[in-house]
């Protein structure tokens, strides 16, 4: 009885640390939510054009969220569906980019659309693919890397800071590397009259940009089929309807016949049913995209909070009469850190790298070093005070929304990396830095956003970045099967 006793004791014991520990993350939850709030309230008191830096702050931490909930993360749905076959996590990409599409439909019609088409050519395939092998082997994206840190997850934090550290570093490389850059190039960039500022003369990726890049063709699927961005034809035939739900549907129907069908037909025959109809693949298909309700929840909330920020973000610069929150930092008094166009990075939907880049920039400018003479930094995007630039804030949210939902939901753990996983997080986060700076952008701004505004560059980052996440997995598989094959023979001897 004594005995019993005792593990009736430590169990209660036991119930009551685990009840204790939740109340205290739920704690730790609500303080953060608290935080923004006062950081949203107080700087609004402090001056009204900060409630266009709170705007990004809150879709931020509604992003955070959705991500963390759904956990959405596009390293995980092409390792997933290339190494076990599973779909779940490409089928809700594909939902949440379906409903993006169409909120975004509205708001273009509307003519508060804040989306910019990118140009059109082979360079976004190579970026995706690198990006994409960047990814499986860093074992997360750049969004997903953002939310497993607010996770507590170590390794996720240093994908991060590889991914920012690259960017920074690689939009300012110059010398031996000019060598490699192509007559036509250096020519043309030369040839656009930049400001004397900007030593696009000295940089490769400078060179790259102005003098190929730049001179590459600017369309949508709208504009594709004889029509305008902001007309209902253009808006929901064009680039809804052409660029994104039938690209989707397909897409999915391929994951369906070569991954899903599987599973759904053993179910059949266990029934013992008979052979399929044309219905009973209909409902397969039905099937599959409701596998996962948490998914399909979380991008359902995704879609619709991205197209809002769109029209948002579109509003708030009506009302301030400026096209970039680089005016309303030059009104506040801060000047520092603002291109040469008079412009920081304030894309106006969710985007994530380019701000993380400009933490680093602003870093290396304090001490010492020049990162304005560059087109990334200098000429477009800026290096503004962390503290007041739109973007930081919205990524900074994104993080702090997944550590509300992680503690909320008893998922918050500090996880330590090990020495081969820090080592693989910081080789895929530069890959990963590099494939978004040649691409224009990462998993979230070179391929959910444009694909779901339907621009055809998307698709293209996103064809490489499959292409590279293929890759990257059969590596893996390589990599895993040689280690342990060295350990059997280790024990064997």
């Amino acid at each position: 009885m004594v005995g019993t006793d005792a593990v009736l004791v430590g169990g209660a014991h036991s119930d009551t640390q685990t009840a204790n520990d939740v109340i205290k993350k739920r704690r730790w939850a609500y303080g953060v939510m608290a935080f923004f709030a006062l950081v949203s309230i107080g700087t609004y008191a402090y001056n009204e054009y900060y409630i266009y830096l709170s705007v990004y702050l809150w879709f931020g931490l509604i992003y955070g969220m959705c991500l963390q909930y759904g956990r959405f993360c596009f390293s995980s749905a092409f390792r997933d569906l290339f190494a076990v076959g599973v779909p779940r996590m490409v089928v809700g990409i594909m939902i949440a980019t379906v409903l993006f599409a169409f909120v975004g439909a509205i708001v273009t019609a509307t003519g508060l659309s804040t989306f910019h088409s990118a140009p059109v050519s082979f360079h976004a395939v190579v970026a995706g693919f690198i990006f994409g092998i960047g990814m499986v082997f860093a074992g997360g994206c750049a969004s997903g890397s953002l939310y497993k840190t607010g996770e507590g997850n170590g390794n996720a934090l240093l994908v991060v800071l590889s991914i920012s550290v690259t960017q920074a570093l690689f939009v300012d490389v110059g010398g031996w590397t000019n060598k490699l850059v192509p007559a036509s190039w250096r020519e043309s960039a030369l040839a656009k009259g930049l400001p004397e500022s900007i030593n696009v003369g000295d940089g490769w990726v400078d060179q790259y940009l102005a003098g190929y890049v730049w001179d590459q063709p600017v369309t949508t699927f709208a504009q594709m089929s004889g029509s305008s961005n902001e007309t209902f034809a253009g808006a929901f035939l064009g680039n809804l309807l052409l660029g994104v739900v039938l690209p989707a549907a397909v897409l999915l129907i391929v994951v369906y016949i070569f991954w899903a069908r599987r599973s759904h037909m053993r179910r059949r025959e266990k029934e013992g049913l008979p052979a399929p109809t044309f219905l009973d693949e209909l409902g397969g298909y039905w099937a599959m995209i409701t596998a996962n309700k948490r998914t399909a929840i979380a991008g359902l909330v995704l879609g619709i909070a991205c197209g809002l920020h769109m029209f948002v973000i579109q509003g708030l610069r009506v009302k301030f009469g400026v096209r970039n929150a680089g005016t309303l930092l030059e009104r506040m008094g801060f000047d520092f850190g603002i291109s040469v166009n008079g412009t920081v990075f304030d894309p106006g939907y969710w985007y994530v790298t380019t701000q993380e880049a400009q933490w680093v920039g602003w870093t290396f400018q304090k001490l010492g070093t020049e990162n304005m003479d560059n087109i990334f930094f200098g000429f477009v995007n800026g290096i503004p005070n962390p503290a007041i630039n739109p973007a930081d804030w919205m990524s900074l949210a994104l993080i702090g929304g997944a550590a509300v939902m992680a503690l909320l939901n008893n998922e918050f753990r500090f996880k330590k990396p090990t020495l081969e996983l820090a080592t693989w997080a910081l080789i895929g986060g530069a890959l990963m830095g590099i494939g978004s700076r040649l691409g224009l952008g990462c998993n979230v701004g070179a391929f959910f956003v444009r694909v779901s505004q339907g621009d055809p560059s998307g698709w293209l980052f996103g064809l490489g970045m499959i292409g590279g996440a293929y890759i990257g997995v059969r590596f893996f598989n390589w990599w895993t099967e040689r280690k342990m094959a060295k350990q059997f023979a280790a024990s064997d001897f």
